[in-house]
């Protein structure tokens, strides 16, 4: 039996947001206008193609006194409510001054447990009494969310009167909500009746699992990204008489598109993992989030410190430090690991305005190429990643009631990749070395996919506790 819940109450108190948000389902329509709800419509949650609850989004009640009056006027015991409420429907099935009522107590009397939904920034009235009265003449299992839509707080005198006819009464704004509430949410539905009890712990754990694959296969989206935007070149027959410099500009430019539509490219496959398809971005306005990866402004905000860039450099130099002797014709004096952790760290510094190394190479038949690419700028993976850090947060706490474009607020001294573990940061400026250097195997991408799922993940439980990322003595 998949556990199925009537969301109902009075119109425009944000019924429809609270479907979207826990069936994750960006398509429901949601307006402030009353009444945008005229029928009920039924959304199964679903992992691996596997339903794990049904929630019912209905009309808001319009006549809940005249449907008491006939109820009340025909009972003759409590134990006959239940069949009267059914009689009702059946009566007044087509009668188009209760088309709301039946379509709310439709699904309710095959069944459905209840979710009563109010707004807790608006006052208490007993109007809502008669709605709660018709129903616990059902005798369904039934819960109340108290929705905060607008800024007032009323919220203890709708508890006061909630509690006398619900047996949980919860605080939920649909909006907000994160992916931590949502699970409380369901774990408070697993206590309305023992049969639904099995059924929800099993979607918790679907939920909980399927929340840690779809931060692996982000992890693993960016890592990809993240190979292609640093091994991808631009190059053109470059003729005898022309000018390098304007061709090497029109290539450059080549090479900051793609890079930009495979960053674009890879956001999107986040946001489809998290079922945020229509989802919008501010992808040219002049916010922080979208400042262009190619600029002074984007590194510095998005990459590492430059005190965090040298040291950085200095350590990948001296992974490499052995090559330096060759490099250097056996002139070194065996020194090559000292000297490459100071080349190392001297390019850093002074490189990381670098965009990209432009070679002139020569071809047999005699022609000359110019080739744009790849970027060797040590900040530009620290920019991607971070962008992509930031990206993956705000997607994967965004619940599918909230339709505002998605943007981020930085002040000008964050940057992310700083709040990493040193371990962390050091075996990522490891990889990246790999990967400009022209490595990228499938064991590389599989690391890297790995350390940045760390890194979400870290960034995920930092967004959660309010406090900065741990940071380790590696």
């Amino acid at each position: 039996m998949i556990p199925t819940f009537a969301v109902v109450g009075h119109p425009n108190k944000g019924k429809s947001s609270i479907v979207a948000t826990l069936a994750e389902d960006e398509r429901i329509l949601i307006g402030p206008t009353p009444g945008t709800t005229r029928s009920a419509h039924r959304h199964t949650f679903s992992i691996d193609d596997q339903p794990q609850y049904v929630l019912v989004d209905t009309p808001g009640f319009q006549r809940p006194r005249a449907v008491l009056d006939w109820l009340e006027t025909r009972s003759g015991s409590a134990s006959d409510r239940q069949q009267l409420v059914a009689r009702f429907v059946e009566e007044h099935g087509e009668d188009p001054r209760f088309h709301d009522e039946c379509e709310l107590l439709r699904p309710i009397i095959d069944g459905a447990g209840i979710l009563y939904v109010v707004d807790g920034s608006k006052p208490y009235g007993p109007e809502y009494e008669l709605e709660m009265q018709v129903l616990r003449w059902t005798g369904r299992p039934r819960m109340a969310l108290i929705n905060l839509i607008g800024s007032g707080d009323y919220v203890e005198a709708w508890r006061q009167a909630l509690d006398q006819y619900f047996s949980i009464v919860r605080v939920f704004n649909a909006v907000q909500a994160d992916f931590s509430r949502r699970l409380a949410l369901l774990r408070a539905f697993a206590e309305l009746d023992e049969d639904w009890r099995g059924a929800l712990e099993r979607a918790l754990e679907a939920l909980t699992a399927e929340r840690r694959r779809r931060l692996e296969r982000s992890a693993a989206e960016i890592a990809d990204c993240l190979v292609a935007c640093l091994t991808v070149t631009e190059s053109s027959a470059l003729g005898q008489a022309e000018a390098q410099q304007p061709l090497e500009a029109n290539l450059t430019r080549r090479l900051q598109d793609r890079i930009r539509r495979r960053e674009q490219e890879a956001r999107d496959r986040v946001q489809s993992l998290y079922r945020h398809q229509a989802l919008a971005r501010e992808e040219t306005a002049a916010d922080l989030l979208d400042a262009d990866i190619f600029t002074r402004e984007g590194w510095e905000l998005f990459g590492l410190s430059r005190a965090q860039l040298l040291v950085s450099g200095a350590l990948s130099g001296a992974v490499a430090g052995g090559g330096v002797d060759v490099l250097l014709g056996g002139a070194s004096l065996l020194l090559g690991a000292g000297i490459g952790a100071l080349v190392g760290g001297a390019g850093a510094w002074f490189g990381s305005d670098e965009l990209a190394k432009v070679k002139v190479l020569g071809q047999r038949l005699g022609g000359r190429v110019l080739r744009v690419g790849p970027v060797k700028a040590p900040n530009c993976p620290w920019v991607l990643l971070g962008r992509a850090v930031a990206h993956h947060g705000l997607v994967a706490e965004q619940n599918h009631a909230r339709r505002e474009v998605i943007s981020l607020a930085l002040t000008e001294s964050q940057n992310f990749m700083d709040r990493l573990p040193d371990r962390l940061r050091r075996e990522l400026a490891g990889l990246f070395r790999k990967i400009s250097g022209g490595e990228a195997d499938g064991e590389i991408r599989r690391t890297l996919g790995s350390l940045i799922a760390e890194a979400l993940a870290l960034e995920a439980d930092q967004s959660a506790a309010g406090d900065q990322l741990p940071v380790d003595a590696g």
